[in-house]
């Protein structure tokens, strides 16, 4: 029985929307896409929270209803869709599916934000083109207005992010190595998950296809250091043609050194940012303090990541005693086991 199309609205400038565009497009399964603000988009039900994408899906009475949050909707597509799966059957290899997709959505944002607006020609390119994807008719006059605003509004919320003047180097450091560890695993495997892409890769590709592909100083720095990575965007773009074997994911009792050398960087920056967010969320603070890689981090806290790290420790209490022993060893040497046993 053919499936109707599945509705959302969602931007080119949202790593959140191209993430889940690449899922629907792997996974075979229909859909109508509508840009934010457009008339058709403006049709439909208003999201509990204004975040990109948002898609259009019945509850269980059948009255559809917006949904937000891309990690949770995938996790629905699963559930509502046989075929094609993006979540790894065994559950150590879907725990670290699920980090490395946390520290993709949470992570990687931390650059995607920084370069658009800490740099002026990043900056000028997201504020004059970002807009007309809302518009593309719209006046120079009307243009030139909402480039302001959507470039002040973006700049103000860079607090929250962690970008600024004292958080820069490890920002652009963090990039780096993660676009070295990146190219070495591409140079054996096809995804992070081995011979067949995870969550974590749709999470990955959303937040590269700004990176790489829009943003002018990390796409040069991309190009420069890692056109491995650059190519991989392209192709995870749309993956609807790939042929899937049952038996594609990395195996437990073989996770790659290159793999290890990923979760090595997630321990060394996305680790201890986010457990000292969630003690200053703990403790009503006004402000997170720490060092990264022995470099001062300030940001204000973001109760939404305090979120994430209890949704992954309860992750990593559902599993079975013997599949969290398959994994201690290798979260505890790449510094990420604290992030789920405090």
């Amino acid at each position: 029985m053919p499936t109707d199309p599945i509705r959302l609205t969602g931007a080119p400038g949202s790593p959140y929307t191209r993430k889940m565009l690449a899922v629907l497009r792997y996974r075979h399964l229909p859909y109508r896409f509508f840009i934010r603000n457009s008339p058709a988009a403006n049709a439909m039900p208003a999201p509990p929270v204004q975040l990109l994408p948002t898609f259009y899906l019945p509850d269980a009475a059948g009255v559809v209803q917006a949904v937000v949050d891309s990690t949770p909707l995938i996790r629905r597509l699963e559930r509502e869709h046989v075929g094609r799966a993006v979540l790894p059957a065994d559950p150590v290899i879907g725990f670290l599916d699920d980090l490395l997709e946390d520290y993709a959505d949470e992570w990687l944002t931390k650059p995607m934000f920084h370069y658009r607006w800490h740099y002026a020609a990043d900056t000028e390119r997201a504020g004059e083109i970002l807009p007309r994807w809302r518009d593309i008719t719209g006046s120079d006059e009307v243009m030139a207005k909402m480039k302001a605003q959507f470039s002040q509004r973006q700049i103000s919320r860079l607090g929250v992010v962690g970008s600024s003047a004292v958080t820069a180097p490890v920002i652009e450091g963090s990039y780096r190595r993660f676009l070295a560890a990146l190219d070495a695993h591409l140079h054996h495997y096809p995804f992070l998950m081995g011979g067949r892409p995870g969550a974590s890769d749709f999470a990955t590709y959303g937040q590269l296809t700004q990176l790489t592909h829009f943003d002018p100083t990390p796409m040069a720095l991309t190009l420069a250091q890692a056109p491995r990575v650059f190519a991989w965007v392209d192709l995870v773009d749309d993956l609807s043609g790939l042929e899937v074997h049952e038996d594609g994911w990395i195996r437990r009792d073989a996770i790659p050194e290159t793999l290890r050398a990923l979760l090595a960087e997630v321990g060394r920056t996305y680790v201890p940012v986010m457990l000292a967010n969630a003690r200053a969320l703990a403790a009503c603070a006004e402000r997170v303090e720490l060092e990264v890689d022995g470099l001062p981090w300030v940001q204000q806290p973001f109760p939404y990541q305090g979120k994430c790290v209890a949704w992954l420790r309860e992750a990593w209490n559902r599993l079975g005693e013997g599949d969290r022993g398959q994994l201690s060893g290798l979260l505890e040497e790449t510094g990420c086991l604290p992030l789920v046993t405090p």
